[in-house]
């Protein structure tokens, strides 16, 4: 039961104390140019998962077993 404890969301007062530590470490003119990159990371993300999916369709359709007609 401590375990699923450990693995909660932050609450309220924690994302603030997060986003004081980032605005701390990366001042406020280089959050733009962060998030940007956090963006552009997960656009790719989820271009190559597209990919992916569609690779594993692709092959699952091409392995289907043809019905042979018998003679």
């Amino acid at each position: 039961m401590q375990h699923i404890l450990l693995l909660s969301l932050p609450g309220g007062s924690e994302w603030f104390l997060i986003l004081l530590v980032v605005l701390l470490f990366f001042g406020g003119k280089k959050i733009p140019e962060l998030m940007r990159g956090i963006g552009k990371g997960v656009r790719e993300f989820n271009s190559a998962k597209a990919n992916v999916e569609a690779e594993i369709e692709k092959g699952m359709k091409e392995e289907e077993p043809k019905k042979e007609i018998p003679k």
